[in-house]
C-alpha cells in the first residue's frame, strides 16, 4: 500500500512496489507517524514493514537468569570510602554488563514528569502548529520529522521525532516550540549537570583524574530528541528503533512508564524494566551495548533522548589515539592514531545496517545513559565490527564524537 499527499491508505496497484513514492507520500504530508494513527490506520503501510525484524509472540529474554545492576547515586559525595564503592560498582558494571541503571540522581522527578508532558504536547498540538517544523535540514537547530534516515533505510520505524540541537550553539527561545519551550531549556541545564558528575565517575573507573573526560570537552555538545510512539496497529512487523549502538560519550533517556527498550546481552534480547526516576548507563569497557526499542500496540509511548558529544572540526589535521595513561606494557597500543576525516570515511564505508543512535532505554520517570566515549582503544575492534545505529548525514558527522580513538587496526598500515 501508498501514502496519498493526503494522508489517506491506499491498496497497491502496481505489480512492482514503489517504495521511495511511497516515503515521498508520506513525507509531503508533514503528520507523521501520529498522521497515519490519526487517520485511523488499521494496516500497516509497507514502507513500515521490517523483513530483519520477525517477531513470533513475546521475544526471547530470559529475565529470571539476568538482572541489569542498579547503581544509588546518593552516597557519591558523602565520604571518600563511598565514593570508591559506587566507582567500582561503576567499573564492574561497565566490564560485566555495558548497561547499567542509577537512582538518586539529583534531577527532580517533577521536571522529568514535565519534560515528557512538554514533549507529548508538542507531538499532539494540531498539525498546521506542528508542521512548520517538519524538515529534513539537519543544519538546523531544530526540527521535527519522521526517521532520520527515512530515505536510506531499508524500512521506516514507527515513531516522530523533535530534535533540538541545545549546545553548543543553543537555539534562541523563540526557535523552540512554544508548547514545550521552558522545560526543555530547564530539563537540558540538568542532564547538562548530571553529565558532568558521570563523567566524573566514569574518568575515575578508567583510572583517570576525575576531570579528564571533561577536559577533553565529552559535554560540548548537547542534541535533545523527543520521540513519540504511536500505538501500532501490527507491532510484530516492524521496530520503533532497530538495533544499534550509541556513538556519542553520552546518551541520556528519559521515558514514559510504557517500555519498549531491549538491550543485548549474551546473545540474547533482554527486556529493560522501568525503574521510577532510573537511569541506565551503557558501555562496554567503555563501548555502547547493543540495543532496541520494539513498537507497542498501546500508546503513545515518549521518550526524550540526550546525546553528549565533543566538537570537532572535520578538516582538522590533529590525530587522535586511545588516550596515554590507558596504555602500559601489559594493554599495548593496538590501533594506529587517525585523523577525524579518516575515521568519518572508515565508518561509512563500512555501511550501517540499523537506525538512529537515539539511545532507546527505558525507564519510568526515569532516565536512562549510555556511556559511549569508547576511552580504552583495546575493545575499539569490538565497536568497528559491529553494526551501528546511525542515520542522516549529520549523525555521520558526528560519529567521531566517541572521542580520542582511532578508528583503524594498526595492521592496516
Amino acid at each position: 500500500m501508498v501514502v496519498s499527499s493526503s494522508g489517506d491508505v491506499q491498496v497497491e496497484t502496481e505489480l512492482k512496489y514503489d517504495r521511495q513514492s511511497e516515503l515521498k507520500a508520506f513525507d509531503d504530508t508533514k503528520a507523521g507517524v501520529k498522521g497515519l494513527v490519526d487517520s485511523g490506520l488499521a494496516k500497516l503501510p509497507r514502507m513500515f514493514i521490517d523483513d530483519q525484524f520477525q517477531l513470533n509472540g513475546k521475544p526471547e529474554c530470559s529475565n529470571w537468569k539476568f538482572s541489569i545492576p542498579v547503581i544509588d547515586l546518593d552516597s557519591v559525595d558523602r565520604s571518600a570510602r563511598q565514593r570508591t564503592e559506587v566507582i567500582e560498582q561503576v567499573r564492574e558494571a561497565c566490564a560485566k554488563w555495558g548497561f547499567f541503571q542509577v537512582v538518586n540522581h539529583g534531577i527532580p522527578v517533577s521536571v522529568l514528569d514535565e519534560t515528557i508532558d512538554g514533549i507529548r504536547r508538542f507531538h499532539e498540538q494540531d498539525i498546521e502548529e506542528k508542521k512548520w517544523f517538519y524538515s529534513r535540514d539537519y543544519s538546523k537547530n531544530v526540527l521535527y520529522n519522521t526517521n532520520f534516515d527515512f530515505y536510506s533505510a531499508p524500512s521506516t520505524n514507527w515513531r516522530d521525532s523533535l530534535t533540538c540541537v541545545m549546545a553548543p550553539d543553543p537555539p534562541t527561545p523563540e526557535e523552540l516550540p512554544a508548547v514545550c519551550r521552558d522545560i526543555i531549556l530547564e530539563y537540558s541545564k540538568e542532564v547538562t549537570k548530571l553529565a558532568l558528575t558521570l563523567f566524573e565517575l566514569m574518568s575515575e573507573a578508567l583510572g583517570l583524574e576525575p576531570n579528564h573526560l571533561k577536559n577533553m570537552g565529552c559535554a560540548e555538545g548537547l542534541s535533545l530528541l523527543g520521540h513519540y510512539y504511536p500505538a501500532c496497529p501490527e507491532p510484530g512487523l516492524t521496530m520503533g528503533i532497530s538495533g544499534h549502538a550509541d556513538s556519542g560519550f553520552l546518551t541520556v533517556l528519559l521515558q514514559d512508564h510504557i517500555g519498549g527498550l531491549q538491550v543485548l546481552h549474551e546473545n540474547q534480547w533482554l527486556d529493560v524494566h522501568p525503574i521510577h526516576g532510573g537511569l541506565l548507563i551503557s558501555n562496554d569497557k567503555f563501548v555502547s551495548l547493543y540495543h532496541r526499542a520494539l513498537a507497542r500496540d498501546t500508546g503513545p509511548r515518549i521518550s526524550v533522548a540526550c546525546f553528549l558529544r565533543t566538537q570537532f572540526p572535520e578538516e582538522s589535521s590533529r590525530l587522535y589515539g586511545p588516550i596515554p595513561e590507558l596504555l602500559s606494557e601489559e594493554n599495548p597500543q593496538v590501533y594506529r592514531e587517525t585523523t577525524i576525516k579518516e575515521f568519518r570515511l572508515r565508518k561509512i564505508s563500512m555501511g550501517f545496517t540499523s537506525h538512529e543512535s537515539s539511545g532507546e532505554i527505558e525507564s519510568r520517570s526515569p532516565m536512562i545513559l549510555g556511556f559511549n566515549s569508547l576511552a580504552h582503544a583495546y575493545h575499539l575492534r569490538e565497536y568497528l565490527t559491529r553494526p551501528l545505529g546511525l542515520a542522516s548525514v549529520r549523525w555521520i558527522r558526528e560519529l567521531v564524537e566517541v572521542h580520542a580513538i582511532s578508528s583503524t587496526n594498526m595492521n592496516d598500515k
